[in-house]
């Protein structure tokens, strides 16, 4: 009697591969579930699949081809597999999101004309948390660490804060150890940049206290990132409110300001779409 078959455990190199996979996927289905305003339960009952079942796919976790295709099809998404080669990756498509790209393109430029090692849509996971980091800028010789996480519109309070919340707690760690960076940070600088908009500022001041919660600090570390001196010892969770337009008459060359000042300030745009605008 012959032996019976027996499947060959994956590779680290086929776990990480699959991971990055389920990542993209769920960041997708989230933004378009969040861009059609669909709750969980909404989105479940068009699937055919649960809830709980939605947001581990959201999380980041795989699931069976049949989830993904119910909700592609539910959400009027087309289903593609496909293999790429990651050395010839691009950056984000700007059609894809254009002000968001942006926002990652203005700090990445400016970042790095600084001297810093800076990272655009960046992967990590941490056992059973998984996502990508917007923007990663770090000083090897200082040991200091800046996240980005940039935010166009607020359509979802709780997905946001638990998706920066999830970084803020297991991003450096991972980082550290890819670069090869032993004993870790001495600096941490978590930032959420929201785009200086009026549909942002309303966002910020109808739930001020959410904000403050999770964004207690003032924006100096963030100041002092892009100032070019990164604070030596610290761990800061900020919030700014950012223009990703470098041009403009000279009264607009401030880029960013902070939350206190965001109570108070008046709109650069009007909505997403005069920003885009602007930007084309």
């Amino acid at each position: 009697m012959s032996p019976s078959p027996h499947r060959a455990r994956p590779s680290p190199a086929a776990v990480q591969a699959l991971a990055r996979v389920s990542v993209a996927a769920g960041d997708l289905i989230r933004a378009e579930r969040s861009r059609r305003k669909l709750t969980l339960r909404e989105l479940a009952a068009r699937a055919g699949v649960s809830a709980a079942a939605i947001a581990h796919v959201e999380a980041g976790h795989p699931a069976s081809l049949e989830t993904y295709a119910r909700l592609a099809t539910a959400l009027e998404m087309r289903l593609e597999l496909g293999l790429v080669d990651p050395r010839r990756r691009t950056a984000p498509s700007r059609e894809a999101d254009l002000v968001h790209a942006a926002m990652g393109d203005a700090e990445a430029r400016h970042l790095r004309s600084l001297g810093f090692d800076v990272g655009l849509d960046v992967p990590y996971q941490h056992y059973q948390f998984a996502g990508r980091a917007d923007l990663l800028a770090w000083d090897r010789e200082r040991r200091s660490l800046l996240h980005v996480e940039n935010r166009t519109r607020f359509p979802n309070l709780q997905e946001a804060f638990g998706s920066y919340n999830a970084k803020r707690a297991y991003l450096a760690a991972d980082v550290a150890e890819r670069i090869g960076l032993g004993g870790g940070w001495r600096s941490e600088t978590h930032v959420i940049a929201a785009l200086w908009s009026s549909e942002v500022l309303h966002s910020l001041r109808l739930r001020t206290a959410s904000f403050e919660a999770v964004c207690p600090d003032p924006p100096n570390a963030f100041a002092a990132w892009w100032s070019g001196e990164p604070p030596a010892q610290s761990q800061a969770s900020c919030l700014v409110v950012l223009d990703p337009d470098p041009g403009g008459p000279a009264a607009r060359r401030r880029r960013f300001i902070g939350l206190a000042e965001a109570m108070r300030a008046a709109p650069r745009y009007r909505d997403y779409a005069a920003a885009a605008q602007a930007l084309r």
